[in-house]
């Protein structure tokens, strides 16, 4: 399809009326036309169409339709109906009453076409460059950000199954691809033994039934990968199939050859680690990751919002999409990046460390969250009882004893990292020796200390953070949580509606772009964010004896 669409001029008269007349107090669709106008354009989608073929539905309206199918968590079909028959889309679309739509597929390509040209913050940019003109945003906003999980649309299963399904995936992949071939290469034992999905009955019960049953399955699927490998040049294509890519990849992942050429689970350490192992065969991207005892699928969805003050609506101005894996830290500066030059930005413990808070210092933004303690804990010495000399790098220890070693190393990560050590005679005769160090080796008491920049930018901010000051200023942190909840709840994205990472990042700029549009439709109606709502067992707290 070509981009030589309908072009978007104005809301037809018969539509203004008829809808004036039906909604004379208006809806958040008429609202949102008003402020914003048609909010995107045609030529905003022009790297995802050609120049030539019939014309397509104009992708500008598609764009909207998508983001108000998240508005209002509606599936295709609704959204397409809803377009074809309620007169406050036509008028926010710009539509004839009369104009019949489209069919629902045409969603789905649309999604498929950004996704292809690497679209996806286009959306959310779009939403924000119109906020913008419109003068609901001002330059140097305060920003703050926070993550949660976002399970895969695919459902999580146990190891067995996995291994399974994702033979009986690649089994039927070539049974409808090459059937002729597929048939020389089973027996009728194997087909009965997959052609049901492994969950429709019962696995083995007991240890050995099942490990026998899971090097059965190995087996298999090392037989019919070693036969596509040796299907000939005619059939070379067999091995590219998506799903019998996929069963090499989770075979490698999952099994071992022995010596005698058998199949063996890979276990413990054996297993490739978290952020590069598959968790289920129909979101082959996904992982399985874990946070504060609760696991899940899937992904983590990374959300900023302005928070200035009360003069301009709190808008969502970033999302950013990761493996379920990624640890926050690790996105702390992409995410700085991606913002626009915002002069503070409020993050939880996750993101915050001493180096992103001196890089973000080096462009002009000041990275507020809380630090971690210091090393040691309530009954034993911590960093800052010790004295460090810098200069002739050197420490003395509380018991007056000074260091006898001093190295510089680099972590894991490429982090430097000075490891300061004193002799185990030494610490063995100190009387402090139990407040002070449990280690037993040829060293005593062993400290690790980031480089000195970092060092003193952490004790500072630790001291900030214990007094009351900086506790109420990263009180405006907090309400990032609400957004989140908001987001989830609104728009439905705790669970993904589609499959890849990329689709995924997609939906969800288009839930932010949604709860956007809810945002600027509340402010435009004189609506302000609502104070955090205390309970009323909270509220007896003041009232309580000392």
């Amino acid at each position: 399809m070509s981009l030589d669409s309908v072009a978007v001029d104005g809301v037809p008269v018969l539509t203004a009326r008829v809808v004036s007349a039906a909604v004379p107090k208006g809806s958040m669709a008429t609202r949102l036309r008003e402020v914003l106008g048609p909010v995107f354009e045609d030529t905003d989608f022009a790297a995802a169409f050609s120049h030539t073929g019939r014309p397509a539905i104009a992708p500008g309206r598609l764009a909207l339709v998508c983001v108000l199918q998240y508005a209002e968590n509606l599936s295709d079909r609704a959204a397409a109906e809803a377009v074809r028959v309620r007169m406050d889309w036509k008028y926010l679309l710009g539509l004839e009453l009369d104009d019949p739509g489209f069919h629902f597929s045409v969603l789905s390509e649309f999604r498929a076409r950004v996704v292809r040209e690497g679209l996806e913050s286009r959306i959310l940019d779009i939403i924000w460059e119109r906020c913008r003109e419109a003068g609901l945003l001002v330059a140097g906003e305060e920003v703050r950000m926070d993550s949660t999980r976002i399970l895969s649309v695919a459902r999580e299963l146990n190891r067995m199954e996995y291994v399974g399904q994702t033979l009986r995936a690649a089994l039927e992949a070539l049974a409808a691809a090459a059937p002729e071939w597929l048939a020389a290469q089973l027996t009728l034992e194997q087909v009965e033994r997959y052609e049901s999905p492994i969950d429709a009955w019962r696995l083995p019960e007991g240890d050995d039934a099942r490990k026998r049953w899971a090097a059965t399955v190995g087996a298999d699927g090392f037989a019919l990968l070693a036969a596509v490998d040796g299907a000939g040049e005619h059939l070379d294509w067999l091995g590219r199939i998506p799903a019998v890519a996929n069963l090499a990849e989770v075979w490698e992942q999952q099994y071992l050859l022995d010596a005698a050429g058998r199949a063996v689970w890979r276990e413990g350490k054996q297993l490739p680690p978290g952020q590069m192992r598959a968790a289920t065969p129909y979101d082959p991207e996904a992982r399985w990751a874990t946070k504060r005892g609760a696991g899940w699928t899937g992904w983590k969805i990374h959300v900023a919002e302005t928070c200035g003050d009360d003069q301009d609506p709190n808008l969502i101005c970033q999302v950013t999409t990761t493996e379920a894996t990624v640890n926050d830290s690790e996105q702390t500066e992409a995410l700085l990046e991606g913002l626009d030059a915002p002069s503070v930005v409020y993050a939880d413990m996750g993101y915050i460390s001493a180096a992103h808070i001196l890089s973000a210092a080096d462009v002009g933004i000041d990275l507020v969250g809380p630090v971690r303690a210091s090393g040691g804990s309530a009954d034993l010495f911590g960093h800052e009882d010790f004295t460090i000399d810098w200069d002739r790098e050197q420490v003395r220890c509380p018991a007056g004893h000074d260091s006898t070693d001093w190295s510089t190393t680099r972590t894991d990560y490429g982090k430097a990292v000075h490891k300061v050590h004193w002799r185990a005679p030494v610490c063995d005769a100190c009387p402090l020796k139990a407040l002070c160090t449990r280690a037993s080796s040829k060293w005593g008491r062993t400290l690790s200390l980031r480089p000195r920049d970092e060092y003193e930018t952490l004790a500072r901010l630790r001291e900030e953070q214990r007094g009351e000051a900086w506790k109420e200023r990263y009180k405006r942190r907090a309400g990032v949580e609400g957004t989140i909840n908001q987001i989830v709840h609104r728009t439905g994205i705790r669970r993904s509606r589609y499959r890849g990472k990329s689709k995924t990042h997609l939906g969800h700029c288009f839930a932010a772009a949604a709860i956007n549009l809810y945002r600027i439709d509340a402010w435009t109606c004189g609506y302000k964010p609502s104070e955090t709502r205390t309970s009323h067992l909270s509220s007896i707290k003041d009232h309580l004896p000392a």
